[in-house]
């Protein structure tokens, strides 16, 4: 019998993994239960990895990393009870029908919940008689969510979910994953490089970029964190060092400057300098993880 360590839904500590063109690197990254992390980067940056070595199908060189309080990958086969993953990668028998494959899950999960599964073929329209070699790709995508929603697990991690779904299913997957944790013993984490719609449910954000975590926080301190300044400069005037500057662009007399860590100090800080702060905007979770990104970029060549 395995022993419970952790109260958080998966937990990974100092992670790296090598391949022969790509490191992943001391990655620490943890979610508590009840909440759902968007787990956001470019293709190749090592979402796919990070999410493979947390269900156990790649063994980590360093580091350690637990799932529902259990060790990877050797108490694997307890965690993966109260665990469901779903890949762009994987496939249903082609041979088989919707219902077939629901009557099989149903057989070996004891959680599965028929009355559920039956309100997701109807939410996601689909039809249980139909044959997975009849399908387009967006209901083989919704076949294999309901396949792991209806079996109520404790944690979902999806790898890249909403791909090759229409608007309307995107916004019926991204509403019944919502729905998930408002049992707070219930927790998800998902990748996408589709920031919309990580920043529509995300309570929990983590940037990755060639293999390195570039930054992890809740959703609401990315947002309120992040700042966009329209400066104006008159001539002669040189604006301050200042601490927390992502990005600073100068014309002939305006500046644009951009912040992760905003407060209304700065307006003072640089009217004593001469200039006028013109405008400040807010980032869009995209803008942010493109900034984050150049920005960790640059850190790594200098």
């Amino acid at each position: 019998m395995s022993t419970v360590i952790s109260t958080d839904a998966f937990t990974m500590q100092n992670v790296s993994k090598s391949f022969r063109y790509f490191r992943l690197e001391g990655l620490n990254l943890s979610l508590s239960q009840g909440q759902i992390m968007g787990l956001v980067g470019p293709n190749g940056a090592g979402k796919s990895t990070t999410i493979r070595l947390l269900m156990g199908l790649l063994q980590p060189e360093t580091g350690s990393i637990q799932v529902q309080g259990h060790r990877m990958p050797d108490q694997g086969h307890v965690a993966k009870r109260e665990v469901a993953f779903v890949s762009d990668e994987m496939s249903l028998f082609t041979t088989a029908t919707l219902e077939w494959h629901m009557r099989f899950i149903a057989s070996i999960y004891p959680d599965w919940d028929e009355v559920y599964a039956r309100q997701l073929l109807k939410r996601f329209n689909l039809q249980p008689k139909q044959g997975i070699k009849g399908m387009s790709r967006g209901e083989h995508v919704k076949s294999m969510l309901l396949l792991a929603l209806a079996r109520r697990p404790r944690l979902l991690v999806l790898d890249e979910p909403t791909s090759g779904l229409d608007p309307v299913a995107r916004h019926e997957l991204l509403s019944e994953l919502m729905q998930i944790v408002r049992d707070d013993t219930r927790s998800i984490l998902f990748s996408s490089h589709n920031t919309l719609d990580v920043e529509r449910i995300s309570d929990q954000i983590a940037f990755i970029d060639r293999g390195r975590l570039v930054d992890a926080r809740d959703k609401e301190s990315f947002l309120e964190r992040w700042r966009r300044l329209s400066i104006d400069v008159p001539a002669g005037v040189t604006l301050p060092r200042l601490a927390h500057v992502v990005d600073l662009s100068l014309g002939e007399r305006l500046a644009t400057l951009t912040t992760d860590h905003y407060e209304p100090a700065l307006h003072s800080l640089l009217e004593k300098s001469g200039a006028r702060v013109h405008e400040v905007q807010r980032m869009t979770l995209e803008e942010i993880f493109v900034a984050s990104v150049m920005r960790s970029r640059t850190e790594g060549e200098s």
